[in-house]
């Protein structure tokens, strides 16, 4: 269920404000600025999404390592890494608004970019736009830190990636059906804002509670 969770948010992160009016630009990208090339977009999309899904591993292969370090620590562990959780939602309700999860506005160069460019473009936007995507990926981070191995970490930000990166592939080849979505999507961003606040905080509580591993299982 901690999975389903993880995918969950990754698909929250794509639709946030500060990445989802970003994504015909990407796409464009992609496509080389050309309207209609499909095929490239695809292919460009495709390398993007594994770029920064080989990254968030590597984040959380490290969390489930330091996790299993301090596995004698769980319950401080617990305590500190909710109380980040419920900060992020709290930043997502409104409550207070840091600049930290603004992300970066950098340009990239994007001129013919192929396969591995775009890999690359992932590469920097997994760094660059951490501090964007950072509310979620967190409270992914944290879950990974509670399995207490590497290979479970990794996989949870593997799951974590292919819940932000499915829909990003699948935009690359359907963005001109998808339009009136996003549009609906960017017209109910403060919904969709309190909805990930109050998600983000539920799991911060349940986690600070030492309540998370209890409701997985309730609903496994």
């Amino acid at each position: 269920m901690q999975y389903i969770l993880a995918f969950l948010e990754g698909i929250i992160t794509f639709v946030s404000p500060c990445l989802l009016p970003m994504l015909p630009i990407y796409i464009s990208y992609f496509a080389g600025g050309e309207s209609g090339k499909k095929r490239k977009a695809f292919t460009g999309a495709l390398g993007f999404v594994l770029g920064f899904t080989l990254v968030f591993m590597c984040m959380g292969a490290l969390a489930g390592s330091l996790g299993a370090l301090l596995r004698k620590y769980q319950l401080i562990i617990n305590i500190v890494s909710g109380l980040v959780v419920v900060f992020f939602g709290l930043n997502y309700l409104g409550v207070f608004k840091l600049n930290i999860f603004k992300g970066f506005s950098g340009k990239v160069k994007t001129d013919n970019m192929g396969f591995f460019s775009a890999l690359l473009f992932g590469v920097v936007f997994s760094v660059g736009w951490t501090p964007c995507v950072g509310a979620f990926l967190g409270s992914a981070l944290m879950l990974a830190s509670t399995q207490g191995r590497v290979i479970e970490g990794m996989l949870m930000l593997f799951v974590y990636s292919m819940g932000l990166g499915i829909p990003f592939i699948l935009s690359a080849v359907l963005i001109d059906y998808l339009k009136s979505t996003f549009n609906f999507i960017k017209r109910n961003y403060k919904v969709i804002n309190i909805i990930c606040g109050l998600l983000l905080v539920v799991v911060g509580v349940l986690m600070a509670t030492g309540l998370m591993g209890r409701v997985l299982s309730l609903l496994s």
